[in-house]
């Protein structure tokens, strides 16, 4: 290992290291660290007088019992099926819904009203899910909401929304289209732009109609950008976005069947419970299977269109 070579190396790209210095600090402050933690996993958490280290180091270990009690649980099988179940229809539906915005934004003439509709489908992304759940309550509160009013208009009872379990799962789906979609559409919109106008301008040519030119075209030139988002989700699919699964449902017990999963789970045991061993296990449970589902996927991928793998 050449060491001058390395510094030499260091000093002629210190701009473009220096830019990236904040995002490294975050992620090793933020990502790595906290994996030594995963240890709790393995032990029964007792508070220590000598402080948060010491409590780790001194807390009895009890290798798999954590694991053993947290699938021993009612809830284990209701917050697996949620958030598997959930994942793969946010990512389905999730992927089809930006790529058919994409295509359409691209296909507008009007590139001043195009503007209008990305930032406005762009703009639920940056509202909290706690700002979003008030939007929801709106619509849905029982006595004041929007749709029971409606619904009264037609001599409909109304329905309480935040009791009844059935309406959830779609409401579930809808509001992570929202909040979602628009970002997911400027990633692949931004591909459709950089795509060599030669092709189109070919296929008219050829007569190719605007749809043959979007199924010829259009998607397979976004395939290699499908499959890696596709793959880096499905690593996250053991991974919920917490604010939509607590705070839009409000946290009503009613609702937990359905809105019930790994990542409110181990927030409730925390601030209910104060398991800490437990919750770490659950943690660590919904890392490893995401990990492992990322290199079979990955694997597959790899031995059907090399090019298209993430590594």
């Amino acid at each position: 290992m050449n060491v001058k070579k390395i510094l030499s190396d260091i000093y002629k790209n210190r701009i473009w290291l220096l830019m990236v210095l904040p995002g490294t600090i975050w992620l090793l402050l933020f990502s790595y660290l906290p994996m030594f933690g995963q240890v709790l996993a393995f032990k029964k958490f007792r508070i220590h007088p000598d402080g948060f280290f010491a409590s780790v180091i001194n807390s009895e270990w009890v290798g798999w019992e954590n694991f053993e009690y947290l699938f021993s649980t009612s809830d284990a099988w209701i917050i697996t099926r949620n958030t598997l179940v959930y994942n793969i229809i946010f990512i389905v539906v999730g992927l089809i819904a930006a790529v058919g915005t994409a295509i359409m934004l691209s296909e507008l003439v009007n590139k001043k009203l195009s503007k209008v509709y990305q930032t406005s489908i762009l703009f639920p992304h940056f509202i909290s899910w706690v700002i979003g759940s008030y939007f929801v309550f709106t619509f849905l509160s029982t006595d004041h909401g929007l749709l029971n009013h409606v619904l009264g208009w037609f001599h409909i009872d109304p329905i309480s929304w935040y009791s009844e379990s059935k309406y959830w799962p779609f409401i579930l789906v809808f509001m992570s289209l929202w909040k979602g979609v628009g970002y997911g559409s400027i990633v692949y919109l931004a591909s459709i732009v950089g795509i060599d106008r030669a092709y189109y301008e070919a296929a008219m040519i050829d007569g190719a109609s605007k749809w043959k030119q979007i199924k010829h075209v259009t998607l397979p030139m976004l395939k290699p950008l499908m499959i890696i988002l596709t793959i880096m989700n499905i690593g996250r699919i053991f991974n919920s976005d917490f604010g939509l699964f607590y705070q839009v449902p409000r946290d009503s017990g009613a609702l937990y069947s359905v809105t019930n999963v790994i990542d409110t789970f181990v927030y409730r045991g925390l601030m209910n419970l104060g398991d800490i061993g437990m919750s770490t296990a659950a943690g660590l449970y919904q890392s490893a299977v995401g990990f492992t589902l990322v290199i079979i996927t990955n694997y597959i991928v790899r031995k059907v269109d090399e090019e298209s793998a993430l590594f």
